[in-house]
């Protein structure tokens, strides 16, 4: 089976507008996440997902591939199952163009996860770090029965508790790497608009839930950290750094 990673990026976040192409280390950060995505993937079975020439244009000036989508997507999934339209492959990994610290062994462990359980969703989550707070709304919060198969998702501090003895000891938190097949995405898409929980909770994997999909949840390692606003820039380049993160690191 051929198993292809597809980054969604747009430029015009309502919040970091020309975000994919935020410098970090020196280099535009959907770089980054491309060549990460080569550590799981071969080179040519990695795509970045856009509606804008001057991302096409960083990224095909790197060697990677791109499909052109339109701009009236809803959610990055969306725009991946416009994108899948124009590739052959039986899994699709949605990679997130802002968590440059995403890791390669956690592409690959849900890819397999995938192609041994192709009629589930899967995604990927963590444990909340003793250092972020579960109740920042930044930081979906992901609620499983116990073998990690999703309940729910939300932005608020889930699940909750009515008596302290009774809090959770530590909160899930969502991890964004999916893994879809091309029949999945298109039926996201052809929901043809958001459904009221996922336009709630701004949580797209909400959708699947109401479509009735099952979806698995897979724990990955702990660490990964999104660029969602320009505060998260220092923070991120300091994690790339510890981690010994250098420009030509991933080449």
């Amino acid at each position: 089976m051929r198993t292809v990673v597809l980054i969604p990026a747009r430029y015009s976040s309502s919040r970091y507008p020309g975000k994919p192409l935020v410098k970090l280390l020196g280099k535009p950060m959907i770089l980054w996440v491309a060549e990460l995505a080569c550590r799981a993937v071969s080179k040519s079975d990695v795509f970045v997902a856009t509606d804008d020439d001057r991302i096409a244009d960083a990224v095909t000036s790197a060697g990677f591939g791109v499909v052109m989508t339109s701009n009236t997507c809803l959610t990055g999934t969306d725009r991946l199952a416009e994108a899948a339209q124009e590739i052959d492959a039986d899994i699709f990994i949605n990679v997130q163009g802002d968590e440059p610290l995403a890791s390669a062994d956690d592409i690959l462990k849900i890819a397999k996860y995938k192609m041994q359980h192709m009629n589930v969703v899967v995604n990927g989550f963590s444990y909340v770090d003793k250092n972020e707070d579960p109740a920042s709304v930044n930081i979906p919060k992901v609620v499983t029965t116990e073998d990690n198969k999703l309940v729910y998702m939300s932005r608020a501090a889930l699940p909750a508790h009515k008596d302290e003895k009774c809090a959770p000891k530590r909160f899930k938190k969502q991890v964004c790497i999916y893994a879809f097949t091309k029949s999945e995405l298109n039926r996201f898409y052809n929901f043809g608009r958001k459904s009221e929980l996922e336009a709630s909770e701004d949580i797209e994997i909400l959708r699947f839930l109401e479509l009735g999909s099952d979806i698995h949840m897979i724990e990955t390692q702990s660490g990964s950290l999104a660029v969602d606003t320009p505060e998260d820039v220092a923070k991120v380049e300091t994690a790339m750094r510890d981690k010994g993160y250098t420009e030509s690191w991933l080449q």
